[in-house]
């Protein structure tokens, strides 16, 4: 089993990150504060679609010294964003899953670890490093999964973003839960850009009511999400199930039907990209709001910043609140809190509320998102 820390230390494409962040720092004004882009002299092996700009000189002495306040100034101007026409028209239709028995009957071979921060319930997941592994074999309608392994990326814009990855910022967010004590008793949950979903798992295994798991690819949601929460379901079937009574199921399908039965009640699952999920959801009747949405990671982009707000906006609840993990900035794309921050005070539909700042490598922060009393 592996502490939180443990796991960013030795497996964990985090720690990876963080090193590279490291490198991307001018070796000419030495500032671990530096943000701006002319002085970056590495990129990310990441397959954005965004140019990344360089230049050598990064200025003198006096110059490092602003290049903090530099960057904020230049994500004010940057952010009055608007949709271009990729984010215009859908990336990719929303389509709901159903976690089907054949779906989860994969998970009885599988490579499992297991994370433990604080006085959480463990979360069980698939092992990254197995799952990129055994990429070939895995039903794969995207064909994402040998592109991420064969081309050493983890984001290619419009294609594939992140999904199979859990990301550090996730890992504060799950902390910040158990530091506030937070429970989801009859909540109902988005974990939006869910990955792997532990932060909806944790909302099931906290007694939210409903839980949706949304990420852009379907292949993640089949994969990884669904046979995630099926072992965490799986795990409290066996424990309810102990001293069953001779002539009931056999123990494995007894839980298989179980977990299924658990997962079709209180889960959904969607793939997609975000516009085409609030249509999705628009067009339910009646249409869910939810009390909590979880996301992390997800403002990398600033062309997806239009969709993200709107899903914001359209399916939280009046007194919801949205929980975001972030870094400051990411490199390479241009997105970042600073940016999105602004993008936010633009549009004057949310209160936007610092929680937590990491200040362990590159910056993360946990804010919160709640609809201004004058919007409702």
């Amino acid at each position: 089993m592996f502490t939180l820390r443990e796991k960013e230390k030795v497996t964990s494409p985090k720690g990876i990150v963080v090193l590279v962040v490291q490198c991307v720092y001018c070796s000419t004004c030495m500032n671990l504060n530096c943000l701006l882009p002319r002085c970056l002299v590495m990129a990310f092996s990441f397959n954005f679609s965004i140019p990344l700009q360089t230049k050598a000189n990064c200025g003198d002495d006096s110059r490092a010294d602003n290049e903090k306040d530099e960057n904020v100034d230049a994500a004010k101007n940057q952010s009055k964003l608007e949709p271009s026409e990729s984010v215009c028209k859908a990336l990719k239709e929303a389509v709901e899953h159903q976690p089907t028995l054949d779906i989860l009957s994969q998970t009885e071979s599988s490579v499992t670890e297991t994370v433990s921060i604080g006085t959480l319930p463990s979360l069980h997941y698939l092992n990254e490093s197995v799952f990129e592994q055994t990429a070939p074999e895995r039903d794969d309608g995207e064909h994402i999964l040998l592109q991420t392994v064969t081309q050493n990326t983890d984001l290619i814009t419009g294609v594939y973003e992140g999904g199979l990855k859990i990301w550090e910022c996730t890992y504060d967010l799950l902390e910040y839960i158990d530091d506030e004590g937070e429970t989801f008793s009859r909540k109902r949950v988005l974990d939006l850009g869910c990955g792997a979903g532990l932060l909806g798992i944790l909302a099931l295994k906290r007694g939210a009511s409903k839980v949706h798991f949304q990420d852009y690819n379907s292949t993640v949601i089949e994969q990884l999400t669904i046979p995630n929460v099926f072992l965490n379901c799986e795990e409290d079937s066996e424990d309810e199930g102990e001293g069953k009574k001779d002539g009931s199921p056999p123990a494995k399908k007894r839980t298989l039907d179980s977990s299924h039965h658990s997962l079709s009640d209180h889960c959904s699952f969607f793939s997609g990209d975000w516009t085409s999920y609030l249509s999705l959801m628009q067009r339910k009747d009646p249409m869910l709001k939810y009390d909590i949405i979880f996301t992390s990671e997800t403002i990398y982009n600033t062309d997806y910043y239009p969709s993200l707000h709107n899903v914001f906006h359209k399916l939280l609840e009046e007194d919801g609140v949205v929980y975001l993990a972030t870094k400051s900035h990411y490199f390479g794309v241009g997105g970042g809190l600073y940016l999105f921050q602004r993008f936010v005070e633009d549009k004057d539909v949310f209160q936007i509320k610092s929680l937590k700042d990491i200040d362990q490598g590159l910056k993360r922060h946990i804010v919160s998102l709640t609809f201004k009393k004058s919007r409702l």
